[in-house]
């Protein structure tokens, strides 16, 4: 993310005109590595909120709530004796720096006034949040950083604060365009002249360069006058915070102006830098938890289907030892009417096999250690165990098979899972299954109902089409909700969703079917196949057999159509 200098020049201008004499009233410190400030400023109440993760550092105003811990963190009590109840007096970047400078007037146990200064440091790993005192001594920081870590700068209490190395680069705000055309004039022509503005200037992302020099074209004379012209819009203030979009509506990076390097389709123009931020970090945050809170119940998937594979072969191969129960009998049987000739202690025996067309001898292998009757006994034991795994096997197999298909099934759900409560409802599916030990201090407590509602679609033909997020809500939508004369789809032998067509009664037109299909198709693990089968018909021919899993139903009377999912069609469909 291209969160520079140039956009936390923009943003300094903008946090200083909010928030400049305002009174810090709360202070909180909701994850390791962030800050929340609540300032009182012009009448209402802003947030104001510092993190130095190392892979988001950022500063700027949130709508956002976080749990706080029960018991404050010690920088976060540093802060709250220090800042509390103090205003904010101004907001400086020093340079074009990723450094923001904010300085609070404070009244300390004797009454008396000092300035104190915020400082946050937003460089990627190196990202720190400083309090210093009004001789630039450090008083605390949420990172400390000492020798060990770091032997060109350390971060303690009590010493001096300096600003990190500036690696030699020039602030681009006080340089003249002969200078940036002998920089760029002087490189060796096989270098990109964007690397070399983030090299040799401050604040300049690689965005930033690359927009600069698409801008100006490939000639280092037309580069510099874009340059020049491009930090005269920085210093006039002619900022237009824009958010950049992934074609499927997910922020990738945020500009402090229309960078016309991208097209317009992907950018989003924002009121405020604050605005962009909070959006492009609320989002990043919410698909980051969903991919740690997915990663994880699908590793609890993944273990048991393997655990389940295991099992299916295991089962197989005794079903096919078992196959061999008939011989088991005939040793037995042989042993039994020859036992009188069989010495005791013998490891094996040479037997006419009387059930042999051709009287062929038969060798049967004996425990030394056990008599002939013993042995006969063994035999005998085999075949009644084998009959019994005959009669058990396909039964255990097909039960197998079924908890298969059926982890398979959440698997997919949880791989078409978008928001945090479809994930949620997966994993109490989890939990209702057995799959995951539910937690001692959650038990006997009545479970709420489902979070979130099946998709809503209405086709080109006016029909409400009801696609199922997982097997719970697959069960609820097709068994409790559906008429019985509703149309219903699924995927042929594919997992997937249940959908519903409501008819009101009347006929479904094939466009309206199609459509359909084609959702049935797209929220299935068939979405990259080309001629996917979906099978319909009417509500009140679905069925499910007693004790079948979640999402599992049987059907009958039914007709298949074959579709090629298409994301284009589903986008295009209107969502209710």
């Amino acid at each position: 993310m291209a969160f520079d200098g140039v956009l936390l020049y923009g943003l300094a201008k903008e946090l200083e005109a909010a928030l400049a004499g305002g009174r810090v009233d709360k202070i909180q410190q909701p994850e390791k590595d962030e800050i929340h400030l609540i300032i009182r400023s012009k009448g209402s109440n802003h947030k104001l909120v510092l993190s130095a993760n190392a892979s988001y550092p950022r500063i700027h105003l949130t709508r956002q709530s976080k749990t706080n811990p029960l018991s404050p963190p010690v920088f976060c009590m540093v802060l709250r004796k220090h800042l509390l109840g103090s205003r904010l007096i101004f907001i400086n970047q020093p340079g074009m720096e990723r450094i923001l400078e904010i300085g609070f007037d404070t009244v300390d146990e004797l009454g008396d006034q000092s300035r104190k200064t915020l400082v946050i440091e937003t460089m990627g790993r190196h990202s720190n949040i400083i309090l210093m005192d009004s001789n630039a001594l450090v008083l605390d920081a949420i990172k400390h950083i000492n020798h060990s870590i770091s032997r060109i700068r350390e971060v303690l209490p009590g010493r001096p604060y300096s600003y990190p190395p500036s690696q030699n680069k020039i602030n681009p705000l006080t340089v003249e365009m002969v200078d940036v055309k002998r920089i760029l004039q002087s490189t060796d022509p096989e270098n990109r002249l964007a690397n070399l503005l983030t090299r040799s200037y401050t604040g300049i992302s690689k965005a930033t360069a690359e927009e600069i020099c698409y801008r100006g074209g490939e000639e280092p004379c037309k580069i510099a006058v874009s340059f020049m012209q491009f930090f005269q819009q920085v210093k006039d203030n002619d900022f237009q915070p824009t958010l950049l979009m992934d074609q499927s509506g997910k922020p990738r990076d945020i500009f402090p102006m229309v960078y016309t390097l991208y097209p317009p389709s992907l950018l989003k123009s924002c009121s405020s830098f604050s605005e962009a931020l909070d959006d492009f970090f609320v989002m990043r945050d919410q698909m980051e938890r969903l991919q740690q809170r997915s990663a994880q119940l699908h590793r609890i998937i993944k273990n048991n289907l393997e655990r389940c594979y295991k099992k299916l072969a295991l089962q197989k191969d005794e079903l096919a030892n078992a196959k061999s129960a008939k011989q088991y009998r005939l040793l037995g049987e042989l042993i039994t009417s020859n036992i009188h000739q069989i010495p005791t202690g013998a490891a094996e025996v040479t037997l006419l096999n009387y059930y042999d067309v051709n009287n062929a001898m038969i060798t049967i292998p004996l425990d030394p250690t056990k008599t002939p009757a013993q042995n006969a006994q063994y035999y005998y034991k085999l075949y009644n165990k084998a009959q019994r795994v005959l009669k058990n096997q396909s039964r255990l197999i097909k039960e197998t098979q079924e908890e298969l298909d059926y982890l398979e099934s959440i698997s997919q759900h949880l791989s078409m899972s978008t928001h945090a409560d479809e994930v949620s409802e997966i994993r109490e599916e989890l939990v209702r299954g057995g799959y995951i030990r539910e937690q001692s201090k959650n038990r006997g407590v009545k479970k709420q109902s489902l979070l979130s509602k099946p998709h809503r679609f209405l086709s080109s033909d006016g029909f409400e089409i009801l696609v199922g997020k997982n097997n719970i809500q697959n069960d609820q939508l097709t068994l409790k909700n559906a008429r019985s004369n509703d149309l219903w789809l699924h995927t042929k032998n594919i997992h997937g969703s249940h959908v519903i067509v409501r008819n009101e009664g009347k006929p479904v037109p094939n466009t309206t079917i199609l459509e359909a299909a084609n959702l049935a198709a797209y929220y299935s693990k068939g979405r990259s196949s080309a001629n996917v089968p979906v099978d319909y018909c009417l509500r009140k021919n679905v069925k499910k057999p007693g004790g079948a899993k979640p999402g599992m139903v049987i059907y009958e009377q039914h007709k298949t159509i074959y579709v090629t999912p298409s994301e284009a069609m589903v986008s295009s469909m209107d969502r209710l």
